[in-house]
């Protein structure tokens, strides 16, 4: 039988990682509780005060969703690193830059995408305005893609330490902050009633870069990690 081509491979690396995380579904479940339970907090430390939890909910939603993203990268290529499953991919004559970009795809489907298919539960909770939702939505999905894709580099460069999870924030941290910036911005914007889609732009502009960029830095902190 002949080896599948680039494209049927990443898809089946890609449908692999779903499949492993279904069978894990704690691994889904963490990122969506922690959603809830620090939405559900924050009334209790701000106050019941409507008009003031609608003017934190924008920064409040983003924040959570970026600690979200955080809380599950150092296990993106974990497991794999374990099991000598990623030094068998590096050894692969397959192209990385497609097989990192299916793990990257995984991990967004399992997190950031759940994410904001909740959020607008969440953002009736902190009484944003209905108008505002779609923007908040919009920009989680553009957002958290670019997330998973920041996130990934540091889990590539930490994959061989024993507790990478604290190095990861320190690596990746201030990378997420234009993110987080932009990302709340778009919703702010909707919630006063100005237009959100510079803002929309600007995400997808940095989702473009770094879909780019981001998977080609991966490969090489796979490769530095499985060599050292």
């Amino acid at each position: 039988m002949s080896a599948p081509g680039p494209l049927a491979f990443c898809l089946r690396l890609l449908r692999r990682q779903l499949i492993l995380a279904v069978r894990r579904p704690i691994e889904i479940g963490n990122p969506l509780l922690f959603f809830a339970m620090v939405v559900a907090l924050f009334p209790l430390g701000l106050g019941p005060a409507p008009d003031q939890l609608a003017s934190f909910a924008p920064g409040i939603l983003w924040i959570i969703a970026l600690l979200s993203n955080l809380l599950t990268s150092d296990a993106v290529f974990r497991s794999d690193f374990d099991d000598g499953s990623l030094e068998q991919l590096l050894l692969s004559p397959q192209p990385l830059y497609l097989s990192v970009l299916a793990y990257i795809a995984a991990h967004w489907l399992i997190t950031g995408l759940l994410l904001a298919l909740v959020s607008p539960l969440f953002a009736l909770m902190l009484n944003l305005p209905a108008g505002a939702i779609g923007s908040l939505m919009a920009s989680l999905l553009l957002g958290t893609a670019v997330l998973s894709l920041l996130g990934c580099i540091g889990a590539a460069l930490t994959v061989g330490l024993k507790r990478g999870g604290m190095l990861i924030s320190l690596l990746i941290l201030p990378l997420y902050m234009p993110v987080l910036i932009f990302g709340s911005a778009a919703v702010k914007a909707a919630v006063i009633g100005a237009p959100a889609g510079p803002y929309l732009a600007l995400l997808g502009a940095m989702l473009c870069l770094a879909i780019a960029l981001a998977p080609l830095a991966i490969a090489a902190g796979l490769r530095i990690s499985i060599d050292a």
